[in-house]
């Protein structure tokens, strides 16, 4: 959990690599993917390093591999091998002194379609030119294709007073015994080659991997050791060493391979380790920027806040079973092939994010229960707690009202109307109510705008953690204390108002109620005296609130600014050390490696840059606190308009073949039904699903994240064998 939190903490190590055991150790470390090399030739150019050519032999052989895949096109489990190829045969005798120049040259004219086989003749024979006995050996070629074919042949008869040669066709008779042979040869030959085929793939890959990592190490002044410089985690330590003493150990080398701390100012990348239930939700993070090295990861936070924002915007019981449905399939067969590797982006999308699907539908059918909404019908569960009963009783209704007017209105001042709240969520006879999107606006408003300002704080409570890490406790007092302030002072005293209207206001003086809104404005204007006040001293607090949230503006704006000119400037006479430690750290962390401070331009520069710095976050925090309450918002329309089109679906297509009641109705609803399920899916579901998957990610982005998460940092790259398979589904190996 710490890892996710903040990461793993780095170290900057040296490899001491024997040459004779280099390649190993680097193997072994590919094994592992517990580091990441730096380039230790920034100025030698790529065509100029030492195993330059070791790479290239390697692509020629990922070329050619990738190329005999490419023809025999092998198609794995019981699907029949399709392969239609016309094999033909030269053969003859060569003196066994030029097999080997034979050979190379075959190969380098046709560029590997060819196969040559030989054997050496036991018997001396007579060298037709000189007359001496010799030894010789008989060979056979064989190849398809007429243009390889003809480059065979000019190389067979420019040479002909050296070579015996025999050209041989497949045998006419009998035709179809010969071919049926050929063909069961060939597919055990192809299917043998099939499960090697992968391998050695694999291997070469690896071999030009381990030979890139060897051109990013320099050789010490004796050239018998390599030097490399790795990232590594500082818990991993005791692992890479084990790793290096296997490697040396397997290489037979004498002297073994060690490793060594070295001290560095250069920032460390970010390493935070995941699974794969969190690594998709800090994928999220990672799009919106890699963070900086220790500081505090959103991931974890954003496992919970996230689906559960989606779910507030999408929230329906049905809809989120079948989602949640769904992504459960996905996980249950997660290790199934067929699934992971292919090549429809989309599917892969879905299926990489397949516990955040998830954890959507799970939130989606917990906030569906609060809303007593599934497929826009509300589940009468635990009994509604309004009666009509009692309105007769009491005498209120007749039966006259009943026959004149087709609305009436339950009075909860009536004894017996109103028994209690619904058990959970919201009571199912809004359902029916004609007044039901007037009080679901009203609510999930509210809602919205409490849920921001309580998320919107969280991540400002969070800046907390950053500023106590780096030592920099100046700007708990004059960043967060401030940001605070303002937030809480302003959006926070909307969010007690809307509770205390909740709480005091009952029934019977509901009409009394002010408006919320009206006195909100009235807070920035100072203004009152004409409207009715919530509560006695409201007009006092809230001019104290406003001008405790003006106040804290020029202290987030001047007050880090000043104090680091006085620690520049004053620090040197007062004595204060740890403050100059504390401000030369806040100098390492963004970006800056200052090792002399006492320079001037230097420091007007940095004071400069800092105000600018500190004048842009004031502007930003200040107006962004007002634009990003307004943008959550979202959570509340987004959520009217998923429940208004799921009842004009459920209206203009399901109740059609309901409301038939001949003997064809049932037959029509057949129909009826699967289009009502198409156009769930593809609305209200894939549709409607990305729009508030999109939504909750710019909270999370731009509301969130920004109040504590800068995202400048840069993303551990280890060196990992693990990495390769990634590799051939881009090159279509797989």
């Amino acid at each position: 959990m710490c890892s996710l939190l903040r990461g793993e903490e780095m170290c900057l190590a040296q490899l001491f690599l024997q040459s004779g055991s280099a390649y190993d150790c680097i193997n072994e470390l590919g094994e592992l993917g517990l580091v990441e090399f730096r380039d230790l030739n920034p100025g030698v150019n790529a065509f100029q390093r030492k195993h330059v050519n070791e790479i290239k032999k390697c692509e020629e052989m990922e070329r050619i591999l990738g190329k005999d895949i490419l023809i025999f096109n092998i198609q794995y489990g019981n699907n029949p091998i399709c392969l239609f190829i016309e094999f033909n045969f030269i053969s003859g005798l060569i003196q066994r002194t030029k097999i080997e120049a034979f050979e190379r040259m075959l190969w380098r004219v046709c560029k590997g379609y060819t196969i040559l086989s030989y054997a050496e003749v036991e018997e001396y024979l007579e060298d037709p030119d000189t007359g001496e006995p010799t030894k010789s050996v008989v060979f056979l070629i064989s190849y398809w294709g007429d243009q390889i074919g003809q480059k065979v042949k000019k190389i067979c008869d420019c040479s002909s007073n050296e070579f015996l040669i025999t050209y041989f066709l497949p045998p006419q008779l009998p035709l179809s015994l010969v071919l049926h042979r050929t063909d069961d040869y060939l597919k055990q030959v192809l299917m043998k080659a099939s499960e090697s085929v992968y391998t050695w793939v694999i291997q070469v890959k690896k071999m030009k991997a381990i030979y890139f990592i060897l051109n990013l190490c320099s050789f010490d002044v004796t050239n018998k050791c390599l030097i490399a410089e790795v990232w590594c985690p500082v818990n991993d330590i005791p692992t890479l060493r084990r790793a290096l003493e296997e490697g040396s150990r397997k290489s037979g080398a004498t002297v073994p391979s060690f490793v060594n701390r070295i001290p560095t100012n250069d920032t460390p990348p970010t390493l935070i380790r995941t699974n794969k239930f969190t690594s998709g939700f800090q994928n999220i993070v990672d799009a919106y920027g890699v963070g900086n090295y220790r500081e505090v990861n959103p991931a974890p936070f954003t496992i919970i806040t996230f689906p559960f924002l989606f779910a507030v915007m999408f929230g329906d019981l049905g809809h989120g079973v079948i989602m949640a449905l769904f992504a459960l399939w996905m996980v249950l067969y997660e290790n199934n092939r067929k699934l992971k590797n292919t090549r429809n982006e989309i599917w892969n999308t879905f299926f990489e994010g397949r516990y955040i699907i998830l954890m959507m539908g799970l939130f989606s059918i917990y906030t569906g229960l609060i809303y007593n909404d599934c497929f826009s019908k509300s589940l009468n569960i635990f009994g509604s707690g309004w009666s009509v009963k009692a309105m007769f009783e009491a005498k209120v209704w007749k039966d006259a009202d009943i026959r004149g007017n087709r609305v009436l209105t339950l009075d909860p001042n009536v004894t017996g109307v109103f028994r209690g709240p619904y058990p959970l969520g919201i009571d199912p006879i809004w359902n029916l109510a004609s007044n039901r999107l007037t009080f679901l606006n009203s609510y999930k408003m509210k809602m919205s705008v409490i849920l921001g300002v309580i998320h919107m704080s969280f991540g400002v409570i969070l800046s907390t953690y950053n500023y106590l890490h780096f030592r920099k406790k100046h700007s708990l007092y004059l960043v967060f204390l401030p940001e605070l302030l303002f937030l809480l002072c302003l959006f926070g005293y909307l969010v007690f108002m809307i509770f205390y209207k909740w709480l005091v206001f009952t029934a019977k003086d509901s009409r009394l109620a002010p408006s919320i809104l009206i006195h909100f404005i009235n807070m920035f204007l100072m203004q009152g005296d004409g409207v009715q006040p919530l509560y006695p001293g409201q007009t006092g607090l809230q001019v104290f609130l406003v001008v405790i949230a003006v106040l804290s503006v020029p202290v987030l704006l001047l007050g880090k600014p000043v104090y680091l000119y006085w620690l520049h400037n004053g620090s040197h006479r007062l004595g204060i050390e740890e403050e100059l430690y504390l401000m030369r750290a806040h100098d390492m962390e963004e970006g800056s490696s200052h090792s002399d401070l006492s320079t001037s331009g230097e420091r007007q520069t940095e004071e400069v840059n800092e105000f600018l710095h500190q004048a842009i976050h004031t502007i930003e925090y200040c107006l962004g606190c007002v634009s990003n309450t307004a943008s959550y918002l979202r959570l509340w329309a987004l959520s009217l308009a998923h429940a208004q089109l799921s009842e004009v679906l459920w209206t203009m297509v399901m109740r059609v073949g309901l409301r038939m009641d001949t003997s064809l109705g049932v037959f029509f609803l057949v129909p009826v039904f699967g289009l009502f399920a198409v156009l769930t899916v593809s609305i209200l579901l894939v549709m409607e699903g990305l729009s508030a998957f999109l939504h909750a990610l710019r909270l999370h982005w731009v509301e969130f994240q920004n109040k504590f998460y800068s995202g400048t940092g840069v993303k551990f790259c280890p060196f990992s064998f693990s990495l390769l398979p990634s590799s051939f589904e881009h090159d279509g190996l797989l």
